[in-house]
């Protein structure tokens, strides 16, 4: 058996020399921000060397792409070429990522 980790996110990425620093969190059950929404709290930080990172996200692209082609996430810029209902308007960008635009 393996240990395994859910995470809702990255939080943050930093890059020192040739090192990348990658923190994944996930919601708080407890820790609430201002208007009373579960806080992203760090759970876990991958570290690697730039080329593997550089490997990796060419490996996420191909995945991602994979998804969009099916149909089970769409970018925000299709979304914004597409015509949509003004009352669906919101349901539709409430399901693409801010991070694929």
């Amino acid at each position: 058996m393996s240990d395994e980790l859910y995470a809702d996110g990255v939080g943050e990425i930093t890059i020192t020399g040739s090192i990348v620093r990658i923190d994944f969190v996930s919601l708080s059950p407890e820790e609430r921000d201002g208007n009373n929404n579960p806080k992203a709290v760090f759970r876990q930080r991958v570290i690697m060397p730039v080329d593997a990172f550089a490997n990796s996200m060419d490996l996420l692209q191909k995945a991602l792409n994979g998804l969009v082609e099916a149909g089970a996430i769409r970018r925000i810029a299709d979304l914004q070429k597409a015509p949509v209902p003004e009352i669906h308007r919101e349901a539709a960008t409430a399901n693409a990522s801010p991070n694929f635009n």
